[in-house]
């Protein structure tokens, strides 16, 4: 191709001359983009899903009773171990005091009360403490699972599909598992709590309802 301009030999196919830079007479616009629309890539391929990308949104796809239960069971296991050394750690400092009353004539029953029951106070306000930071940290983050969910699939999001923040999940807590530390009304409420999450449309328990909650599963 020669340029009509400077008469200096052109690239095929340029749109403007090497040489002095003005546009080639004849190029066509139409004609370079028909010659290159074989290295486009097909829409259908821009517009598909990247690969591994988690599904979000309310997929229909929730966690009934079963899988939520045995997710429990692996969690309570797991905190089983820092709990059952801080139940030890607590009532082994009482082992002092006890030996001390054991050689008292006439020991004041009370005082023996009282060294029991600060101890089951406190461990119960950590334990507490411990579950609400546990549940309520994993659950608000990026895996939106505790450990239990996270091994079985399971994610809890809020009723769009997305991440809780760390108040949701707290208020998720308190609504069921806080409250089931209440005294003859926590185990009634918690059974109803569990009879729920088996029996409604979205398997939600009555804490996702309070929370506006959904506990949903990988396909």
């Amino acid at each position: 191709m020669i340029c009509a301009s400077c008469g200096a030999a052109a690239r095929e196919g340029a749109a403007f001359c090497g040489s002095c830079g003005r546009p080639i007479i004849g190029y066509s616009v139409g004609q370079a983009i028909s010659g290159s629309t074989a290295s486009v890539p097909p829409v259908t391929q821009l517009a598909g899903p990247a690969a591994g990308v988690a599904r979000t949104g309310d997929t229909g796809l929730y966690a009934g009773f079963w899988l939520r239960f045995v997710a429990a069971f692996i969690d309570g296991l797991l905190l089983l171990i820092p709990y059952g050394f801080l139940f030890l750690v607590l009532f082994a400092s009482a082992v002092p005091m006890l030996a001390a009353l054991a050689h008292t004539p006439n020991p004041n029953p009370f005082l023996l009360l009282s060294v029991f029951a600060s101890r089951f106070l406190l461990f119960a306000i950590l334990s507490l403490l411990g579950s609400w930071l546990y549940w309520s940290l994993l659950e608000s983050s990026t895996w939106r699972a505790t450990l239990g969910k996270k091994a079985l699939g399971l994610y809890v999001t809020d009723l769009t599909g997305a991440q809780l923040t760390f108040g949701k999940a707290s208020g998720r807590f308190f609504a069921g598992r806080g409250i089931s530390y209440v005294p003859s009304l926590g185990g009634l409420y918690y059974l109803i709590d569990c009879i729920m999450a088996g029996c409604t449309e979205k398997k939600q328990a009555l804490h996702d309802m309070i929370a506006g909650c959904l506990v949903q599963r990988n396909a």
